[in-house]
């Protein structure tokens, strides 16, 4: 099902014991530099946004690290201490990118992150293990799968699965880890053997070269796979199914955590729960009917906040309405307002002749604003107002009305309607 790709080094890499793995930072290779070419490629930075960065496409006679394929990402390492941002795969090349050159024949040592190669084996032979049993024992296929960063998916052919499903699932795929089944990787000669009908596979890429890799699990599957794997279940340590996502076309998305993962979530699941018992003032067993509480006491407190501002609007605008000295401009800003509060005022005060500024948010920072008034008015003074509180609007038959992102800038957009208005008073 996987796609494949044609390595050796990295795709024969094997972890050590189990019970070494805890001191394994790092793997080491000695290879050298066939190409270096200037290159530019997009990857994501610290906030998770693609920025272009410009440095060099290396290629190495062979390479341990792995490039994307197959539903894995790719590795992280170096080559000569020079960090590798980005690895893709070219025909049968690993393309390694980096921001140094690193002239072609080269003597070089590639090292690779070995945490992050370790957690992308143990989540992919994780989503084999899960897959061959799904579909043995409920006859699931899984048609794509995704590594994520803290969690993986796997979509199955199949719009349900009941939860007592998921339990035996688990169940199951647990039970495997415990029998230490062996995992192997298998090379055949060709995609021409006959051998590869047996295995389990979507179909090699168009572009596939040489030899094709199987990944064994002994006893319960093979499928052609490019991924890195560990050599044993029991490196697995333990699989959670944490539930279903609504897939695609009627398919069902199911999420798990393999291996380390496990205890990072539980980790990062306790954490939560202590927060929680400190702000629902309840222990755990509890939490679930105090949760419910707070968010009905929530909803509830909203309502009230709402009628209030409804009846606030209506008295400020009897206010306007009856102050014997009123303007014809009326500028007001209330920070918990809303677009209902200020279409609200308008409505009641009911003049085309009365410019209205109102404005509803953080003074500090970004909110909403509405224009009101004479046609000519609103067309005039609707953009310039936007463009000086760094927002947007729009009117159709009535107020001019949007978002904007700096009401500290409301004092300028006051002047800028009071100036204009006695502008026209004056020509009259």
């Amino acid at each position: 099902m996987d796609k494949l790709c044609k390595y050796h080094k990295y795709r024969e890499l094997r972890p050590v014991p189990l019970k070494h793995t805890a001191n394994i930072n790092s793997v080491r290779y000695t290879t050298k530099v066939k190409s270096c070419e200037p290159s530019e490629v997009s990857i994501l930075n610290q906030k998770n946004k693609k920025e272009k960065i410009k440095g060099y496409e290396v290629v190495l006679e062979d390479t341990i690290l792995f490039p994307e394929g197959g539903g894995q990402p790719d590795d992280r390492g170096t080559i000569n201490d020079i960090p590798v941002l980005k690895i893709s795969r070219r025909g049968a090349d690993a393309v390694h990118f980096v921001s140094t050159e690193i002239p072609a024949g080269t003597d070089v040592n590639l090292e690779v992150d070995w945490a992050r190669r370790f957690d992308h084996m143990q989540q992919h032979t994780g989503q084999h293990l899960i897959t061959t049993v799904a579909e043995s024992m409920f006859g699931f296929p899984t048609t794509s799968w995704n590594l994520g960063e803290k969690i993986s998916s796997i979509e199955l052919d199949t719009p349900k699965i009941t939860e007592e499903q998921i339990t035996v699932l688990e169940d199951a795929v647990n039970e495997r880890i415990r029998d230490r089944i062996p995992v192997t990787p298998v090379l055949y000669h060709d995609k021409d053997d006959p051998k590869l009908a047996e295995a389990r596979c979507r179909g090699l890429p168009d572009d596939h070269e040489g030899p094709v890799r199987v990944l064994s699990i002994e006893g319960l599957d093979n499928t052609l796979c490019c991924g890195t794997h560990v050599s044993n279940l029991a490196h697995l340590q333990l699989i959670k199914l944490l539930g279903l996502e609504k897939g695609k076309k009627n398919k069902s998305n199911l999420l798990f955590v393999a291996g380390e993962r496990v205890r990072q979530y539980l980790g990062r699941s306790y954490q939560v729960e202590k927060s929680l018992m400190t702000i629902l003032k309840g222990p755990l067993e509890e939490q679930e009917d105090l949760a419910d509480k707070a968010v009905k006491a929530s909803k509830s407190a909203q309502k009230a906040v709402l009628s209030l501002l409804r009846d606030l609007a209506l008295l400020e605008a009897y206010k306007f309405k009856t102050n014997p000295d009123k303007e014809t401009v009326l500028v007001l800003h209330r920070k918990e307002g809303d677009n209902e509060f200020m279409n609200k005022i308008v409505n009641e005060i009911n003049d085309k002749s009365v410019t209205c500024l109102l404005t509803v948010g953080d003074e500090k920072g970004a909110g909403l604003f509405l224009l009101s008034g004479e046609d000519s008015v609103i067309q005039e003074l609707g953009p310039k107002v936007a463009e000086l509180l760094e927002g947007k609007g729009s009117c159709s038959r009535g107020p001019y009305q949007g978002k904007c992102n700096k009401l500290s800038h409301k004092t300028k957009a006051e002047k800028l309607v009071r100036e204009y208005i006695a502008g026209i008073k004056s020509e009259l």
